[in-house]
């Protein structure tokens, strides 16, 4: 599992691209992309070489990797950006390769999950008991499990870090104005000519990327810092309740009890069978 530069070619490391010189094979998330990026360091390699796996035909590419790897061939994969498997192709590959008994090897690099933190200047590790960060990824495009994702990062006081795409940047700008004067830093274009970092106030986030229509352009991760001061402290298990409940009841508006009931419970860590009798009891007040 090779990462590779998010932006900036000069970020590869030579582990990377020894890797890539000696390998038969490599997989690869778009191979018009990864042939672009070897051509840029001078590594040469058939085009019998290439083979693409991606989010749609993972499943099935991992297993010829498996049958490649069982033939004695090296194959290295990388994904179109940074660290594979993070938000990226890559988790079903791996998989695939150890449950047919086969080693998987890290060649680390850049990933913009770790690039994005390390410029964030969060405090230290433990605020009052409360420390670490969640990475959670892109969150749902649908309406309601949108809705019930945010609930669960308002009542969470730990960090958590975010990617966006460019055409939901304003969307998520507005609906972030809710943690009010919690901070938030943003990273645009992280590693690249317009790259950009700024901290703000939660509340501040709409009218900033308003102010310049280059702020709704480029690749986007965002560090929503923790929780501080007497906001976390006790308060932190009535929120997460509180939070739990917000997301059964609006799950319920939209899907199938046991739907809404599964769901909240991958949302909010909260356990299925008290969420399924939480749920009975608000269909019992609803009449």
């Amino acid at each position: 599992m090779v990462a590779t530069p998010i932006g900036n070619l000069a970020d590869i490391t030579l582990r990377a691209l020894h890797v890539l010189q000696l390998v038969d094979v490599i997989a690869c998330e778009d191979t018009r992309h990864t042939h672009t990026l070897l051509q840029a360091y001078g590594v040469e390699l058939r085009s019998e070489g290439f083979f693409a796996l991606h989010q749609h035909n993972e499943r099935e590419a991992a297993q010829s990797v498996v049958a490649k790897l069982r033939a004695g061939a090296r194959v290295a994969y990388v994904s179109d950006a940074g660290t594979p498997a993070i938000s990226d192709p890559g988790a079903r590959l791996v998989a695939g390769v150890v449950q047919a008994g086969l080693r998987v090897i890290p060649i680390p690099g850049v990933s913009s999950l770790s690039t994005a933190v390390s410029v964030a200047g969060m405090p230290e590790p433990h605020i009052e008991g409360v420390g670490g960060f969640i990475f959670a990824g892109f969150l749902p495009t649908s309406k309601s499990e949108r809705a019930a994702a945010l609930e669960v990062i308002q009542a969470e006081p730990r960090s958590v870090v975010l990617l966006e795409a460019p055409h939901r940047m304003s969307a998520l700008a507005r609906e972030l104005g809710l943690l009010g004067e919690r901070s938030i830093t943003v990273c645009r274009e992280l590693t690249k000519q317009f790259e950009e970092v700024v901290t703000l106030p939660s509340i501040q986030m709409a009218s900033w990327v308003s102010e310049d229509s280059h702020r709704v352009r480029g690749e986007f991760v965002l560090v929503i810092h923790p929780v501080e001061g007497e906001a976390v402290g006790g308060a932190v298990g009535e929120r997460v309740a509180n939070s739990s409940d917000r997301v059964l009841r609006a799950l319920m508006e939209e899907l199938p009890l046991k739907t809404a009931v599964k769901l909240a419970a991958e949302l909010t860590g909260a356990p299925k069978n008290a969420l399924y009798e939480r749920a009975l009891a608000i269909k019992s007040e609803e009449g």
